[in-house]
């Protein structure tokens, strides 16, 4: 049966799920320890599973622990409130180097932009990059382990935590996980203004939300290369940049 999460091509069977390998198996020997090591308090993990013959990877498959519940819509306070829970039980992970540093893709690139490890002036040409590096300003928060793709990977069952899967570590403060939640559901999924309510307690927010922006865009524009650009009355970012800008320079 096809499941929702990722990018597709997900297949529940039985008490797992499958879907093509798409990160080495040491990363996956990783998480699995990671995710025995740590405490599940108000949330829950959905584990790596070995195959038959003792592998995470089998003809280019990885397998993961099923767990119980659905994608509901609108619940973005709910998946920065769990996400937070899941980062104060990552905080005293060491830095997986080789892990974190060996990541090439879209949005490995995007994020290491949004934080000046590539140049922003690599990307002037996608939509909104030049003004959104205007306002960007240094942050004080420590980095640590994060999900950092939160919003479509939350999982609700009545009478259960709140399920977090297919887990994307990166290296940043916790606070840019949430901002990431914001920036897709003011994005891609109808939220207003009013969601940075849920958000408000969150330290150096307004950097966070600049740099979760950017992280979208490159990998956007790395996804949409040869297309020509979205004219403004159908362009999703435009409204959230306003928004970012105007925050950052309050």
């Amino acid at each position: 049966m096809a499941v929702d999460g990722g990018h597709g091509g997900s297949w529940a069977a039985g008490d797992i799920v499958v879907k093509p390998a798409d990160r080495d198996e040491a990363e996956i020997e990783w998480e699995a320890a990671l995710f025995a090591s740590i405490r599940r308090d108000g949330f829950r993990v959905a584990p790596p599973r070995r195959a038959l013959d003792g592998r995470f990877a089998h003809d280019g498959w990885v397998a993961s622990e099923r767990v119980a519940g659905y994608h509901k819509p609108g619940c973005w306070a709910e998946i920065i409130a769990v996400g937070e829970k899941f980062h104060a039980a990552l905080a005293a992970i060491r830095r997986p180097a080789a892990i974190i540093d060996a990541r090439t893709d879209r949005w490995a690139v995007g994020d290491r932009v949004a934080w000046g490890e590539l140049p922003a002036a690599d990307f002037v040409e996608a939509a909104h990059i030049s003004r959104l590096a205007t306002v960007l300003r240094p942050v004080e928060a420590s980095s640590q382990v994060i999900h950092g793709d939160l919003t479509g990977n939350v999982l609700f069952e009545p009478g259960l935590p709140p399920a977090i899967i297919d887990f994307v570590p990166r290296w940043r403060p916790a606070g840019f996980a949430a901002a990431v939640v914001v920036a897709d559901a003011l994005v891609w999924e109808g939220a207003d203004k009013s969601l940075l309510d849920a958000v408000s307690h969150i330290p150096e927010l307004d950097q966070f939300f600049v740099r979760a922006l950017i992280y979208r865009l490159v990998a956007d524009s790395l996804n949409r290369v040869g297309e020509p650009p979205r004219p403004p009355d159908a362009d999703p970012y435009r409204v959230p940049v306003e928004l970012a800008i105007e925050v950052a320079r309050r």
